[in-house]
C-alpha cells in the first residue's frame, strides 16, 4: 500500500458513505468540512455508476 495516506483513507470513508446514499450535508459535517464542494472532491464515481447513469437516458 505504497499510495495510502490520510487522505486515501478519507476518500474510501466519503466515497462510500456517498455510494450508500448517505445525504452530502450529513458527509460533509461527520468530514468536518465547512464547504460541500470540498467534500464533493472526494468522492469517486465508478466506470459502473457512469453507465448506470448513461442508461437513464
Amino acid at each position: 500500500m505504497d499510495d495510502a495516506s490520510s487522505h486515501s483513507g478519507r476518500r474510501w470513508f466519503i466515497t462510500r458513505m456517498a455510494h450508500a446514499g448517505i445525504s452530502p450535508k450529513v458527509i460533509m459535517e461527520l468530514a468536518g468540512h465547512k464547504q460541500l464542494t470540498t467534500t464533493q472532491r472526494y468522492i469517486d464515481v465508478s466506470d459502473e455508476q457512469k453507465r448506470s447513469a448513461a442508461e437513464v437516458l
